[in-house]
């Protein structure tokens, strides 16, 4: 048999401890809201929280939002190493043929032109890109042998680009020097026409905005031809930009420098801005 047993407080012990116990009551007539009943006052003006805030809104869009826009570094940095695959024949879009790539120009001091078009595409798309475009480049470095010609002119359809631009520089006499626009003629399709025209005019207004000299070789700064594959095969406004003469000296020591470089991408960035603002059908999508 177990025996319970109980622990008694003394009377005056027990008081106390109930003392205790309601010196953390709440007086009568002033108990604690629950945490729902709690109300905050927010003084008038102030601002409520990032809900329904109307200043909390998204970025303004870029000048060049809804624009897709395909960039061509004109030849690659792989293809000396292959003069073969180099001239393999392509379709050039008029059902004659083409070498599939070809090296590509470059300074008396040995600055070559892939590298050039490298170089001011990287920058261009840069800036294009700050300004809302979306840009693809036909090659990703230029270390490889890059894509024919032929593939080069079908890129803008694959990507869905709304226009087209192939970066080059020019190497012929050293008595050349400025820039020229280049667009397929006679016009395979609509884009090649006067879409295109309107590219090159505003590309070559850039550059003259920049402090650069439009051709002597080509009156007008705009040659028109049907050799070129990479533009034959566009089926978007395309148009392929000598920016100028490598085997000039005073154009060349402009190339060799990355502040050339850059003004040569600022050009062609102002080029397109002003092309963009003529396309409403484009950025109002």
């Amino acid at each position: 048999m177990t025996t319970s047993t109980r622990l008694l407080l003394p009377p005056v012990m027990l008081l106390g401890v109930l003392g205790c116990a309601n010196m953390f009551a709440a007086p009568e007539g002033e108990q604690e809201d629950s945490p729902e009943a709690v109300e905050t006052s927010v003084p008038e003006g102030a601002d409520a929280g990032v809900e329904g805030d109307e200043s909390a809104q998204e970025p303004e869009a870029g000048p060049l939002d809804g624009v897709h826009i395909a960039l061509d570094p004109g030849h690659a940095g792989g293809i000396a190493a292959d003069p073969q695959k180099a001239q393999t024949q392509v379709d050039d879009g008029r059902g004659g043929w083409k070498d599939c790539q070809a090296v590509g120009a470059s300074t008396n001091s040995g600055y070559t032109e892939h590298a050039f078009n490298w170089d001011v595409s990287q920058r261009l798309t840069e800036l294009l890109e700050e300004d809302g475009a979306e840009v693809r480049l036909t090659r990703e470095n230029d270390e490889a042998f890059g894509p024919c010609v032929d593939e080069r002119g079908q890129f803008p359809q694959e990507v869905g680009a709304d226009v087209y631009v192939s970066i080059h520089a020019n190497g012929s006499d050293p008595s050349y020097s400025g820039y020229f626009a280049i667009v397929s003629d006679p016009p395979l399709n609509a884009a090649q026409g006067e879409p295109s025209l309107e590219v090159a005019e505003h590309l070559n207004e850039g550059l003259a905005q920049e402090g650069f000299d439009e051709s002597n070789l080509i009156p007008g700064g705009i040659s028109q031809r049907s050799d070129i594959a990479g533009l034959n095969w566009a089926e978007v406004p395309a148009v392929m930009m000598e920016l100028g003469e490598m085997r000039h000296a005073e154009e060349s020591a402009v190339m060799e420098t990355e502040e050339g470089r850059q003004r040569y991408a600022d050009a062609l960035h102002n080029g397109l801005l002003s092309w963009a603002e003529t396309q409403e059908e484009i950025t109002e999508e």
